[in-house]
């Protein structure tokens, strides 16, 4: 750290992701004035990172078409980015306001008189033999996604480790290319700390139907490679699978490193509470970094870009001390195929699950209950239960159960008494 101490200069923040780049267009909108850097590792300006996995790694969607905004947005909101500088230390000078200073890997000393932190995470690694050869990838960042999909190209045999959004995706894309795709998932089910058991059953048959070889209550032992890059993956059963590339989606893990080393409370992420306040209420974060403290439903870890981008608002009033924005209800999708999931809500303490449509017709929807009172849906293929049920749970409404199964019952009826 330098023995100057820089004068405090407006806002730092630290990531330059979805969560980063809303925080600064929220301070701005919010009627900031001072100073707004956001500064990021990655040699990019922010960019979405929900294509990589599906339109991109289809070759569907340009790189250029991923950013977030362009050139002329961060003259316009008077935003200093800076792209390829990681941030090494921080270290704050004043914990009432907020205010201290933060070193560069490269050796840039930046003064601050407010800082969040916006860093995402990082993929979960496997550890077991071959893991290092080459031919096996994550999926993260642009980087990754283009070596994934440069390689896929000319790969006959894919093999998914992880049956979660990211790997699905993934072998959806890869089957639709032609590819012969094997997803091998540790759990008993598919995305099964996201949905439903009924919903984890049809995606798993509905990806067989179009080609995609699944094995669940499966374990990855190891890697066996030829002249350093896999060509198989043991299973802990004793089979092989033969394999030109590898896609490993089993989660991620949040970036606590930074947080850690000023102190901040981290819990499997950036401990927040429900106004992005850390541990050291002058300091906020927000998006993938943070687990919420939530008043009704507990320990909260939501990665999804509806949660990034209202975090960040919330993060912003609080630092501005201004008027929080109103929550709005959480919500995610993945599209896999043809097939489209939309959530809403959160199931968490869930007691009744009424199914809504038939899963066989590859359009219907599951509706959660506590002491039912309607708290989340899962939508495949069917937009408008989505949608009716995301403006009922706005608004704090309900759908009765009985209600909910009569397929001749429009769930936008009962927008009129939520």
């Amino acid at each position: 750290m330098s023995d100057r101490e820089p004068e405090p200069v407006g806002t730092l923040i630290v990531g330059a992701s979805q969560a980063g780049l809303q925080l600064a267009t929220s301070l701005r909108e919010f009627g900031a004035s001072q100073r707004i850097t956001l500064l990021g590792g990655e040699f990019r300006a922010p960019y979405q990172r929900p294509p990589l996995s599906k339109a991109y790694l289809q070759g569907k969607m340009p790189e250029d078409g991923l950013a977030l905004r362009g050139p002329e947005f961060y003259r316009e909101y008077d935003i200093d980015l800076v792209c390829g500088e990681w941030v090494d230390t921080i270290r704050l000078t004043d914990a009432v306001t907020g205010a201290g200073e933060a070193a560069t890997r490269s050796g840039r000393t930046l003064g601050f008189d407010r800082v969040a932190l916006t860093v995402g995470g990082t993929p979960r690694r496997v550890n077991v033999p071959g893991s290092t050869l080459g031919g096996i990838h994550y999926l993260r960042d642009v980087d990754d996604a283009a070596a994934l999909r440069f390689e896929l190209e000319s790969a006959d045999r894919v093999v998914v480790v992880g049956g979660g959004f990211i790997g699905l995706e993934a072998a959806a894309a890869a089957t639709a290319a032609g590819k012969d795709v094997t997803v091998v998932e540790a759990a008993d089910r598919l995305m099964a700390r996201a949905v439903a058991p009924i919903t984890s059953e049809f995606y798993a048959a509905a990806h067989r139907r179009r080609g995609t070889h699944i094995l669940v209550g499966t374990a990855v032992s190891g890697f066996t490679g030829e002249g350093g890059r896999v060509c198989a993956v043991e299973l802990s059963d004793g089979r092989s699978l033969p394999a030109d590339v590898v896609v490993v989606g089993i989660g991620l893990v949040a970036s606590t490193g930074l947080a850690e080393s000023m102190g901040l409370e981290c819990a499997g992420g950036i401990l927040v509470d429900e106004r992005s306040r850390t541990s050291i209420p002058s300091v906020v974060a927000a998006g993938d970094c943070t687990v919420v403290a939530h008043a009704e439903h507990g320990l909260q870890r939501l990665e999804s870009v509806q949660n990034a981008i209202m975090q960040a608002k919330v993060a912003a009033a609080m630092l501005l001390d201004v008027e929080q924005p109103s929550t709005a209800v959480p919500w995610f999708w993945s599209d896999q195929a043809d097939l489209k999931l939309q959530m809403a809500g959160i199931s968490t303490g869930f007691d009744q699950a009424v199914l809504r449509g038939a899963p066989d017709t590859e359009q219907f929807s599951l509706l959660y209950y506590r002491d039912e009172q309607l708290i989340a849906i899962e939508a495949i293929n069917s937009p408008r239960d989505y949608m009716a049920v995301r403006r009922i749970l706005e608004r704090g409404g309900t759908v009765p159960p009985r209600a909910g199964a009569d397929l001749t019952l429009p769930l936008k009826e009962f927008l009129r008494i939520a």
